[in-house]
């Protein structure tokens, strides 16, 4: 991509702030848009400030915060209200930054501007799909993608399953990439303490947090004496939610088993504390960014069978996979675990492979390159003039 790297301009669009699975994968994509094109002006759009900006500063000339028109479900009425009235001005801005680009990098498919502007200014659109929505969603934003004559990049074979594009569409299935650590944990679980197990994530419904605290209630006291857990996030505007979870761990007697903590920027001292991290997913994943994150520090991971889930771990081998719906098969999983910790001694080491082989940096990077190369050989003409990158800033 040498040829074209030298006068570049690269717009990557993310409707989060935080850093939380999504948002580290959109960090570590607009730092592959970096080392693949290392001269060229990237500006990052977010809809607000947050810890996101500092991670992104060594990758980015500018991020910059601007109103985005994003469909989340939670302000559903209002945006099919009072915001309808924004949505043509939020379409005229995106468009004019599509004009002003050679490449738009849009980060989910609920960036809803982006995705309606990119119908007006075909052929420089790339769009990451990481939802796995059902029902009136699914429809929505598989007609929404269809209209923007985006190319797609979707993040496992579930999704691309799920939205069923038409076989002209340009799309590839790209596995999200993780910079794992340069060592793995060394295997550490002997029965001779208790089994350390980590939740990373936004408590909601769709994660499970619920689910996996009824499974450990459920078990004998002998059992939950010997496991440890970590719930470890927040809820997203949502703090009734997490005074309910703690209130469940409280009437289930858990206090002394169990922790609840706020969210971290950095989970790595929680990888590196862990025996097993669970996704006990009740809702379909997409893929499983934290099932993959345990695995680069050789922690394998427990999750349910749902959405892209069962791409990530291979059950019996690298962690373990358990059917949906209720806490018994957690609960079920999590007493073997103690019962007979050599059974799965080389869980660890064989997840540890498995990410290096699958699921790596560079794996991911040459995915996401080789869909860069082709929309942008679609889109730019040659002589295009040279951009001189600009001091890295946000604004």
């Amino acid at each position: 991509m040498d040829e074209l790297n030298t006068c570049l301009r690269i717009t990557c669009v993310h409707q989060g702030f935080e850093l939380y699975g999504s948002d580290r994968c959109f960090v570590e994509t607009v730092r592959t848009l970096r080392s693949a094109q290392p001269n060229a002006q990237i500006d990052v759009i977010l809809p607000r400030n947050g810890p996101i900006v500092a991670a992104l500063t060594p990758f980015a000339n500018r991020v910059l915060v601007e109103p985005l028109w994003i469909l989340r479900r939670k302000n559903l009425a209002r945006l099919v209200t009072l915001d309808l009235l924004a949505l043509p001005f939020a379409v005229l801005r995106a468009y004019r930054r599509l004009r002003a680009s050679d490449l738009v990098y849009i980060n989910t498919t609920v960036v809803a501007d982006y995705l309606l502007a990119s119908r007006l200014s075909p052929g420089r659109s790339i769009v990451h799909v990481h939802e796995l929505p059902e029902g009136t969603v699914l429809k929505v934003l598989r007609a929404l993608i269809r209209w923007s004559g985006a190319n797609v990049v979707f993040n496992s074979h579930a999704t691309e399953r799920v939205y069923a594009l038409p076989a002209r569409a340009t799309a590839r299935v790209v596995y999200n990439g993780i910079a794992g650590p340069l060592e793995a944990n060394a295997a550490a679980y002997d029965g001779s303490r208790p089994l350390r197990v980590l939740m990373l994530g936004r408590i909601s419904g769709i994660k499970g947090q619920d689910v996996l605290v009824e499974a450990l209630a459920s078990l004998p006291e002998a059992v939950r004496r010997q496991i440890e857990l970590r719930i470890v996030g927040s809820a997203f505007e949502d703090v009734g939610r997490e005074r309910s979870l703690a209130a469940r761990i409280d009437e289930t007697g858990l206090s002394d088993h169990v922790s609840l903590q706020p969210f971290v920027s950095d989970p790595a001292p929680l990888y590196r504390w862990a025996d097993v991290v669970t996704m006990p997913s009740q809702k379909p994943e997409s893929l499983g960014r934290v099932a993959i994150e345990a695995m680069s520090y050789g922690v394998p991971p427990l999750v349910t069978a749902i959405g892209g889930l069962p791409e990530v771990v291979e059950d019996g081998k690298t962690g373990w996979v358990v059917p949906p719906g209720g806490p018994e098969p957690i609960a079920a999983a999590l007493e073997r675990m103690v019962a007979d910790p050599s059974r799965w001694r080389d869980f660890g080491r064989a997840a540890r492979a498995r990410y290096e082989s699958v699921f790596s940096e560079a794996s991911a990077a040459d995915g996401i390159a080789a869909m860069v190369r082709a929309t942008l050989r679609a889109s730019r003409p040659p002589g295009t003039p040279k951009v001189e990158r600009s001091t890295r800033a946000i604004t």
